[in-house]
């Protein structure tokens, strides 16, 4: 008499695609609610997103040989995030002169005085690199009073656009490597997808809340894709430098918050200072 074996059960478990998409969806629900809420709710992104980022960076200073101290990077990063905005009064020269004077004497007396200058370095790089994006969004949603909402959604949204489309295009259709030695899945393929795909994101902007000329559009379009992908490739590039595939593990089937946020930082940087010269922040 034979005893037929019985099926083991496994538990089911998410796919890792599953997980990206439900903890991706969650994330632009979440930001793009805060952002429906006002400058309140900006200001919470900003603290929120740019600490958590600024948290990630010095992660990954220690793997690149310095890392960057606490006690200068997040001062200064909250410093640099506000400083078109709530901060605007404190002078910039003087902040600066005080990071160099008080930060590089303080590694006098720190341990590790061999590391001081690099570990400086680091803190003020890092400052900068994750700060100033965050203020100028901050100065995107404050200087267009009837528009800067849409602003900053229309900025946010074609980063985004770019990433998918560079993602979607140059895994289908991709065949040239693109900066194969910092990040060898991007293709030129897909990199020129990541651009192009922005125009009609901007042209949809400037049609329903931008509130600006369709040419103007194009460019900004152009602006926001390339940029997009300029910081897509240097964070990619801290990445190797440190050693690390992700940021942090921070977020379930994405990473890091830098993972998610490397695309979004250039970009209103350029479409601020587009924008004042060509005076379409309304």
């Amino acid at each position: 008499m034979t005893v037929e074996a019985k099926p083991v059960r496994t538990s089911w478990r998410p796919s890792p695609l599953m997980v990206r998409i439900v903890f991706g969806a969650l994330l632009v629900v979440a930001i793009m609610g805060l952002v429906y809420i006002g400058l309140a709710g900006i200001w919470v992104l900003v603290l929120v997103l740019g600490g958590l980022a600024l948290w990630e960076f010095g992660g990954l200073s220690a793997h690149m040989g310095y890392r960057a101290p606490a006690w200068l990077l997040y001062p200064l990063g909250l410093y640099f995030a506000f400083s078109g905005t709530l901060l605007k009064a404190i002078d910039l020269q003087l902040v600066l002169s005080i990071a160099l004077v008080a930060g590089l004497g303080a590694f006098l007396y720190l341990p590790g005085q061999r590391e001081g200058l690099g570990r400086w370095a680091l803190g003020l790089a890092g400052a900068i690199y994750i700060g100033l994006p965050m203020n100028y969004y901050l100065l995107l949603y404050t200087s267009a009073p009837a528009h800067g909402r849409a602003w900053v959604i229309f900025t946010v949204l074609t980063a985004a656009v770019s990433d998918v489309a560079a993602l979607l295009v140059g895994g289908a259709f991709g065949r040239t490597p693109f900066f194969a030695a910092i990040s060898p899945k991007k293709t030129v393929e897909g990199a020129i997808a990541g651009v192009v795909f922005c125009v009609p994101a901007v042209l949809l902007g400037a049609i329903t809340g931008l509130g600006i000329p369709l040419g103007h559009a194009v460019v900004i379009g152009l602006l926001i894709g390339a940029s997009a992908e300029l910081g897509d490739l240097v964070e990619s590039q801290m990445k190797r430098v440190a050693g690390v595939k992700d940021s942090s593990g921070l977020i379930p089937g994405h990473g890091g918050m830098l993972d998610r946020m490397d695309s979004v930082l250039f970009p209103p940087i350029v479409v601020f200072v587009y924008a004042t010269v060509f005076h379409l922040l309304t």
